[in-house]
């Protein structure tokens, strides 16, 4: 792959209202996963060719998963918590343990960053599903939509209302932030480092239709930018 094309690929997608996914940093290409799984044949290629792609294919068809181990991608994403904490309950959970995933987390114990707030639109409050008990039905009419933004807004201001009266009385901030309201709505700020497994892994799953919306739009930036330096890998890799 051209090194001047891999330079000017895209590095941030806005996602939500206010939030986004940025590729912070990357090692290796599909060339790295040719490499590695060659490596005990002591053969190596500077070059991408049509016979490495069939390979990357048969590796992934066949499980054979640890040449995808040798390329990392890291992000920073800020988003709502109810993403983040789906997002890491499912990294630890998850029947793929990849030992080189890295997680840090803004704290609010240590540090005040602008206070924002994941604030869906009136036409994007959702239904409960008729035949489960998680995931969404329908989109909600106008009305209700607009009667629940109206009400979240006001929780937002009763709380921050609180919290402001914390910090300007001394209250230390690790305690003062117990006031911030509409916790799962709290904008968040992480770092997460991880295999190509890792990534492809974590899109076979929450691009699926069942996974909640937030998150898929979250999958959807991942893949687009890490398709950017993985396309061949990826491809192989992704169920759909």
């Amino acid at each position: 792959m051209n090194l001047n094309l891999r330079m000017e690929a895209p590095t941030m997608k806005k996602v939500l209202d206010k939030g986004y996914v940025r590729l912070v940093d990357h090692m290796g290409s599909d060339l790295s996963v040719v490499n590695s799984a060659r490596v005990s044949y002591n053969k190596a290629t500077s070059e991408l060719r049509l016979e490495d792609e069939k390979l990357i294919k048969f590796l992934a068809n066949n499980d054979h998963t640890s040449p995808f181990r040798h390329a990392t991608m890291q992000f920073e994403i800020y988003a709502p918590l109810m993403v983040a904490r789906q997002w890491w309950k499912y990294i630890i959970g998850s029947s793929h343990q990849d030992p080189f995933t890295a997680w840090n987390e803004s704290s609010r114990r240590y540090v005040t960053e602008e206070i924002e707030f994941y604030m869906p639109s009136q036409t994007a409050w959702r239904s409960k599903p008729e035949n489960s008990k998680q995931g969404s039905g329908p989109s909600l009419d106008e009305k209700i939509g607009g009667e629940a933004v109206s009400r979240l807004l006001s929780q937002i201001d009763d709380g921050m209302k609180n919290y402001n009266w914390a910090i300007e009385n001394g209250i230390a901030t690790e305690q003062a932030r117990l006031f911030l309201p509409s916790a799962y709505g709290l904008m968040v700020r992480w770092y997460w480092t991880t295999s190509l497994q890792g990534v492809s892994h974590f899109l076979n799953q929450r691009t699926e239709s069942h996974a909640q919306f937030e998150i898929q739009a979250y999958a959807q930036a991942v893949k687009s930018l890490a398709s950017e330096y993985f396309p061949v890998s990826l491809s192989a890799l992704l169920h759909d």
